[in-house]
This record gives structure tokens, C-alpha cells and sequence, in this order.
């Protein structure tokens, strides 16, 4: 009973010792990817490292490696050991910091003294028995005391006890209630690794750590160490992120689920597939692939259904899920252009195919009074149309009634149809003004001769093909309107972090708020796009700058009027000397400029005005408008 007790505590060990892996692995990168510009993550990923390095030497020795590589793995795991105090240390100082408490000095240059000493002490451990000294215990190693571990003890103990009081007191500098229940986090769980992790079997006598209490204890230690790595990781994806609260819980909840939740699962099947299924005959080699794979599709199945349930509990309050589901709504009801336009050649395929034609096409209204059009969509050999028809001709009287049931027309060699806006309320008094575009098809004779079921069904691909256009019409203004809307919501979780601490030394409130020139681009892109009006400009963040504010008294106090005049002079910057040219290298960024936002053409038409490709033309754009933002920036400084 002993002995099965000690062999199912053994392989205990070695799971929950691949699943502190998986887990500070996972961590590990999920910091890099994300948050790797801050410092409280890049010094986190230091301490997960330490742990991982351990727990990596634990695993493999696990296997039962030949003496010489037990022994070496044994002194690989002081990669970690000897820097976790270093480490932990360094996280404290950068929590410090992050409060408004940097360094003046002194800390940092603790914090390269530790990493020396912690080198000093890897060196000592790796190529002496000073610090450890091996001894053969079976076909095992086991690690005593060397003569310099007493000083170890005291350098792990003193700094970490050290970085506990740094976390208390960057958690005393918080201001609300959530940064200091997350600091308060922080100073326990980021402790309870390293804490783990103290080669205690040192302290032992030879063979004691494989006992049945001792493989109990360590089995106890390791299942805190995983639950305080998963508790770790919530506190700390708050610091460096731009994002709300609610998404950096929610990705963060996604993330352990599909990421070492996913691994936690293989790891269970992979470990346990030979004592499940040998009472009941299934071979472990045999069943272990059709176990694995099942399991993690059903454990992806069970994400899926669960997620939903648990950012509803977890994440949402009641007020706001209705928010948010209107939201997530919009999302997946949004459909792109190329969706749009790949609906409308559809209806426009059917509609050959029924009448029996091989022509058709959908166009735009851009201007009613000049008939002016752009081609959303053609299906067959279609000709360049340099004259469009003119809608107020095109239309009789007596047809303008029919608004829900519009009548073909003859017109060159096609048959038109005018394309109406459902949504349009200006539509039921004026049709004119509730036409969006028309749907041209082949004339298949000189006369329409369409029979009744024709006509019926005709109809019903007219109306589709109209709802279509309007969804794109109206899908452009949401998204125009976005695009002015999005980067005046300026307040973000780096803003907030700004007013979550006491103010420190150097005070962390800034008073030019558009310090940041990828703030001032991202400003300079909506203002432009908004140029002759829109919420883009009217609620600019660039109205706070000083040559915004120079400029109102020459614009009657108007500040939007001030805005675009400021716009001018920046564009006018990039303007080359000469005569415009619309082939040269040299005039390229300003005739950009020009024709996309202050004449208002559309990417296809600018694109061949400069002779270049529509992908091109974007790339040179968002230079064009990074130009724009510098030189705006050049006059806030000389101002």
C-alpha cells in the first residue's frame, strides 16, 4: 500500500511539476506578446523564467536520466534559483516605479549588485560543492548542504523579504480600491513561487525528499505554486495595457482557457491514459492519440459553450451587457464591401440567368443633378459608360408613385432600373431624393417585353440588389462616422493608470495631453478624413494644441474653422516649388493629400490620377498623413 501510494505520489509530482511548466511558460509569452514595453511585465517574465528553469530540471530528472546527467540537471536548475531572488527583487523595484516612485539611483544600482551576486552564486553552484553537494542516493542524486548554502538562505531571505516591503509599499501609494486590492495580490502570489521553488531536499538528509511525507509536501507545494502562477496572472495584465479592464479580463480569460487550460488537459491524457485504460484493455500506445484528440475537441466545444456564461458572471454587470451585446450585435451583423459587392454580383448572375442575358451591372448615385455615377458591380462584357442617365428625365410622373415597385426603363442598350433607399423618410415625398443608384440589365429587344412572372420575379432581385446598395451606403456613414468618433475616445487604461497612484516625485499628470505622435497621427487621420465636416474634426483632441488656439482669433473664435486652417498650412508644407505634377515622385505625398481629403475622390480614382496601384496608394497614404502629423507637430514646437 506504501509502495502504490508512493509511486501515485511520485507521478504526481511529475504532472503537477509539467503543469507549473506549461503554466509560467504560458505566462511567459503571454507578458512578451502583449505588454513586453513595460517594465512591470518584462521584469515578471524574469521570475516566470526562474520558475520555469526549476520546474524544467524537475520534469526531466523525473525520467530517470543516467547519473551524470541527473547530477548536471540538478545543478541547471540553479539557473533559476540562484537569479529568483534578483528577479524578485527587480519586480518590486519596477511595482515601485510604476506608482510615481523611480529610482534615483540607489535601487537600480541594488538591483545589478543582486544580479551579480546571483551570477556569483550559479557559478558557485554549477562548477563547485560549495553551495550544493551531490550525493548518490539509489540510482538517484540527491543534493546536500555545501559549506556557502547557509549565506544562500540569508540572500533569498533577505531579499524577498526586502521586495515584500517594496510591493507594500507601492500598494500603500495606491489611490482606488481595485489597483490596491491588485497590489495586494501581487505581494502574496508573487512570493508563493519562490517560495516553491526553495531547494528545501538541501536541507535534508540524503534520500529524504523521495519519502512518502516528503512527496506529499512537495505534491501540496506544487498545487499552491499552479493556482498562485494562475492567480499571479491577473494583476499583472493590467500594467502596460492600453485596453479597458473588462477586455483585459476577457482576453486574459480566453487566453488560460485555450492556452494552459488546453495543455493542462493533453498533459492529464497523456499522463494518465496507461493507468485508465489498462483495467479495462485499451493499450496506452494504442489509445493515447484517440484519447488526446478527442478530449481537447471536447474541451474546445466546452470553451466555446462556457465563455459566453462566464464573461457574463465574471466580467459584465448587469447594466452593462446590454451595452455590450448591441455591440457584439453590430459586429456580427457588419458586413464588409466585398461581402456587399459579392451579394450584389450574385443578384446581378441570377438576374442574367432568369431573363436569359449576359449583362448586367449596379451603380452608385453620387450626384442626382449631374449624373454622376460609380460602378459598384458589373457581371459580363461591359463597356466603359462615359454617359449616365439622367434620372430626372428618366422618370415620368406617373411612374414616380410606383416607389416600392420601380418600372424598367429603356435607356441606350439596357434596361434600367432606379434602385431606391428604404430608410429614406424624404424618399415618401421626393422619390429623387430616395434614389441610390440604379440596375442596369441587357436589353434583349428593342421594346421591354417582360411577361407578368418575369416582371414578379425581376422585381424581387431589384429589391434585394436595393437593400444591398442601402446597407453599403449606410455601413460607409457608420464607419466614416467611427473613424472620427474612435480616436477621440482618448481614455485608456494608461490614462487611468496616471490618477491610480499618489503622485511621486516627478509628477506623472502631463499637461500637454498630445504628447504621444502616434496619438497626434491617429488625430491627424480622423481630422482629415473630416475635413469639410464631421465629428473628426469638430471634436478634434488637436483643438487643444497652441496653434489651434493662436489661430481663433483670425477665425472669429470658430476653433474648427482654426483647426482646418492649421491642416492647410501643414499640407501646404509638403507642397513642392513649381507647377503640380501628378507623375512626379516629388509631388506625390501632397497630390495624396489633395485628392483624398480635400477633394473627397475615392482610392480607385486617386490611384489612376498618380498612375500607381490602390494597394500602394494606401501604403503612400499613411505616409502622406504621418507627413502631415510632423509638420504639425514642428509648428506646436516652434510655437
Amino acid at each position: 500500500m506504501t509502495q502504490s501510494l508512493t509511486v501515485f505520489l511520485d507521478l504526481s509530482n511529475e504532472t503537477l511539476a509539467s503543469a507549473i511548466v506549461i503554466v509560467a511558460v504560458s505566462m511567459l509569452l503571454y507578458n512578451l506578446t502583449r505588454n513586453f514595453k513595460d517594465r512591470v511585465a518584462r521584469t515578471s517574465s524574469a521570475v516566470l523564467g526562474c520558475v520555469t528553469i526549476v520546474y524544467i530540471g524537475d520534469v526531466l530528472t523525473s525520467l530517470e536520466p543516467g547519473l551524470g546527467t541527473y547530477e548536471a540537471l540538478l545543478r541547471f536548475q540553479w539557473l533559476g534559483l540562484a537569479f529568483i531572488p534578483a528577479a524578485t527583487f527587480h519586480l518590486s523595484d519596477a511595482l515601485l516605479e510604476t506608482t510615481g516612485l523611480p529610482s534615483r539611483g540607489r535601487r537600480r544600482r541594488v538591483v545589478r549588485l543582486l544580479y551579480s551576486i546571483s551570477a556569483f552564486f550559479l557559478v558557485l553552484a554549477a562548477f563547485t560543492d560549495s553551495i550544493i553537494n551531490p550525493q548518490q542516493f539509489g540510482t538517484r542524486i540527491s543534493m546536500g548542504a555545501g559549506i556557502l548554502f547557509p549565506i544562500y538562505v540569508v540572500y533569498f531571505l533577505l531579499n524577498n523579504s526586502v521586495a515584500f516591503i517594496n510591493v507594500e509599499r507601492a500598494r500603500r501609494r495606491c489611490l482606488t480600491r481595485g489597483t490596491q486590492r491588485r497590489m495586494a495580490y501581487l505581494q502574496f502570489a508573487m512570493l508563493t513561487p519562490v517560495i516553491g521553488i526553495f531547494p528545501y531536499s538541501v536541507v535534508l538528509g540524503a534520500g529524504q525528499e523521495y519519502t512518502l511525507n516528503a512527496l506529499f509536501l512537495v505534491n501540496l507545494a506544487n498545487l499552491v505554486v499552479i493556482l498562485m502562477l494562475l492567480f499571479l496572472a491577473y494583476p499583472l495584465s493590467f500594467f502596460g495595457s492600453r485596453l479597458p479592464d473588462r477586455v483585459v479580463k476577457a482576453d486574459l480569460l480566453r487566453f488560460m482557457l485555450r492556452g494552459p487550460g488546453t495543455g493542462l488537459v493533453a498533459l492529464v491524457i497523456i499522463v494518465y491514459t496507461d493507468p485508465i485504460g489498462e483495467p479495462w484493455g485499451l493499450p496506452g500506445n494504442t489509445f493515447l492519440p484517440f484519447a488526446t484528440v478527442a478530449v481537447i475537441l471536447l474541451w474546445q466545444w466546452i470553451i466555446d459553450l462556457a465563455i459566453p456564461l462566464l464573461e457574463k458572471r465574471l466580467i459584465y454587470p448587469d447594466e452593462d451587457d446590454d451595452q455590450m451585446v448591441k455591440f457584439q450585435k453590430l459586429s456580427e451583423r457588419y458586413l464588409s464591401r466585398d461581402d456587399l459587392i459579392q451579394l450584389i454580383e450574385a443578384i446581378l448572375e441570377a438576374s442574367c440567368d432568369y431573363l436569359r442575358v449576359n449583362t448586367a451591372f449596379v451603380a452608385s448615385v453620387i450626384d442626382i443633378n449631374t449624373s454622376e455615377y460609380e460602378v459598384i458591380k458589373t457581371t459580363g462584357q461591359m463597356t466603359q459608360l462615359d454617359l449616365w442617365p439622367d434620372l430626372n428625365k428618366l422618370l415620368q410622373p406617373d411612374e414616380i408613385s410606383h416607389l416600392m415597385q420601380p418600372n424598367l426603363h429603356q435607356w441606350q442598350s439596357f434596361w434600367v432600373v432606379p434602385l431606391y433607399s428604404q430608410r429614406s423618410a424624404a424618399a415618401q415625398n421626393d422619390p429623387l431624393i430616395g434614389i441610390i443608384g440604379i440596375m442596369g440589365i441587357e436589353a434583349r429587344s428593342s421594346e421591354i417585353d417582360l411577361t407578368p412572372d418575369e416582371v414578379q420575379t425581376l422585381n424581387t432581385f431589384v429589391h434585394r440588389a436595393a437593400q444591398a446598395l442601402d446597407d453599403m451606403l449606410l455601413q460607409t456613414e457608420i464607419y466614416a462616422a467611427l473613424e472620427g468618433l474612435l480616436p477621440q475616445i482618448s481614455l485608456t487604461r494608461s490614462r487611468t493608470a496616471e490618477l491610480e497612484f499618489r503622485p511621486g516625485r516627478t509628477p506623472s499628470l502631463k499637461g500637454n495631453r498630445l504628447s504621444d505622435r502616434l496619438q497626434i497621427i491617429e488625430q491627424v487621420h480622423a481630422a482629415l478624413r473630416h475635413y469639410w465636416g464631421g465629428p473628426g474634426l469638430s471634436q478634434s483632441r488637436l483643438l487643444e494644441l497652441g496653434i489651434v488656439q493662436d489661430m481663433l482669433p483670425q477665425t472669429n473664435g470658430n476653433a474648427v474653422k482654426a483647426l482646418r486652417e492649421v491642416l492647410t498650412q501643414a499640407i501646404e508644407k509638403l507642397r513642392p516649388a513649381g507647377e503640380r505634377d501628378m507623375k512626379s515622385q516629388e509631388w506625390m505625398l501632397y497630390n495624396i493629400i489633395q485628392l483624398r481629403f480635400i477633394e473627397k475622390r475615392k482610392a480607385r480614382e486617386t490611384a489612376q490620377r498618380l498612375y500607381m496601384a490602390e494597394a500602394s496608394l494606401y501604403r503612400k497614404q499613411n505616409v502622406a498623413i504621418e507627413t502631415v502629423a510632423d509638420a504639425i507637430i514642428m509648428m506646436e514646437k516652434e510655437a
